[in-house]
């Protein structure tokens, strides 16, 4: 199976959030949605960064509560990991399990087109 099947069956709905915003407005987002890990994206949906649960933790544990006011620019794992729509499940996998990270955007000639998560792996 390849990602574009998963995504075609899951949908692309794509939580983004802007580098300027607060680390607050991110953990907001993150709760309301459900949701581990945000794209930070840039014009034209490029991605720029991501911001996961655990960057979160690693600013507020560096930090304290003062963090929180940090914007996700300054957070951000900018080396991101992508993959595209004709990857399988067997490749997201292997990358996910060698990175040990739990979401990767899913990028078209370089724009982000959707996120697949560990549990989608799982589940498809």
């Amino acid at each position: 199976m390849t990602v574009k099947a998963i995504l075609s069956r899951k949908g692309s709905d794509i939580v983004t959030i802007a580098p300027t915003a607060s680390l607050t407005d991110a953990v907001k987002l993150l709760a309301e949605r459900r949701i581990g890990a945000l794209v930070v994206t840039g014009p034209d949906k490029h991605v720029a960064g991501i911001l996961s649960e655990r960057d979160i933790v690693r600013s507020v544990a560096e930090r304290g509560h003062a963090a929180l006011d940090d914007n996700v620019g300054s957070v951000m794992t900018r080396k991101v990991t992508t993959c595209t729509e004709s990857d399988t499940i067997a490749m997201l996998a292997e990358r996910m399990t060698s990175g040990r990270f739990r979401h990767l955007p899913v990028v078209d000639q370089g724009r982000l087109v959707g996120v697949i998560s560990i549990g989608d792996v799982v589940k498809f």
